[in-house]
C-alpha cells in the first residue's frame, strides 16, 4: 500500500498526546458503523417533526459514526481524552483539502449539539426544519466515509 503524507505529523501529534489511539484496523467494524449511521439517519428523519432535539441528537451521532468508521478502518480511535472533536481534527487533516466544506459541517453540529446536550440557556430550541436542513448535510458526510474508508491507508 502506498504512504501518505497529507495529515501524518498532525495523526501523530494525536496518537502522542493520548487523543487518538491505536486500535486494530477493520474494514468489517467500519462498514458496520457505515450502516448504523444510515440507520440513524432513517430514525432521525422519522422523529424530525414531532422529537426534533433526539432527531439531532440522532443526526449528528450518525456523522460521528460515519467519521470514526474512516477512522476505524485505518486502525485508529478517538480517546476519552480526544473526544469527538478528535475525530474531526483527524480527518481534517488527512482530507482538507480538497473536502474541508463537506466536513466542516461535522463541526458546528458537535457544537450544536453539545449546546442541547448539556442545556445551554442560551441555545435556541431545536426545530424540525434544523434537523432537515442538517440531515442533509450528515449524508454527505455518510457518502464521503463510505467512498473514503476503501481508499484510506491503514495507520
Amino acid at each position: 500500500m502506498e504512504s501518505w503524507t497529507q495529515g501524518r505529523s498532525t495523526i501523530d501529534a494525536l496518537l502522542g498526546s493520548g487523543r487518538l489511539e491505536r486500535v486494530p484496523a477493520s474494514r468489517q467494524a467500519a462498514e458496520a458503523e457505515l450502516v448504523r449511521a444510515r440507520v440513524h439517519v432513517g430514525s432521525a428523519r422519522q422523529l424530525a417533526a414531532r422529537d426534533p432535539e433526539g432527531a439531532y441528537t440522532l443526526a449528528y451521532d450518525a456523522a460521528r459514526r460515519a467519521l470514526a468508521a474512516v477512522l476505524q478502518n485505518q486502525g485508529l480511535r478517538a480517546t476519552s481524552r480526544g473526544g469527538h472533536l478528535v475525530i474531526y481534527e483527524a480527518l481534517r487533516a488527512q482530507l482538507d483539502p480538497p473536502l474541508g466544506s463537506t466536513l466542516r459541517p461535522f463541526n458546528r453540529m458537535r457544537a450544536r449539539r453539545n449546546e442541547v446536550e448539556y442545556r445551554s440557556t442560551e441555545a435556541p430550541t431545536v426545530t424540525s426544519e434544523e434537523v432537515d436542513a442538517d440531515l442533509t448535510k450528515v449524508e454527505a458526510l455518510i457518502e464521503l466515509a463510505e467512498k473514503t474508508v476503501p481508499e484510506m491507508p491503514r495507520y
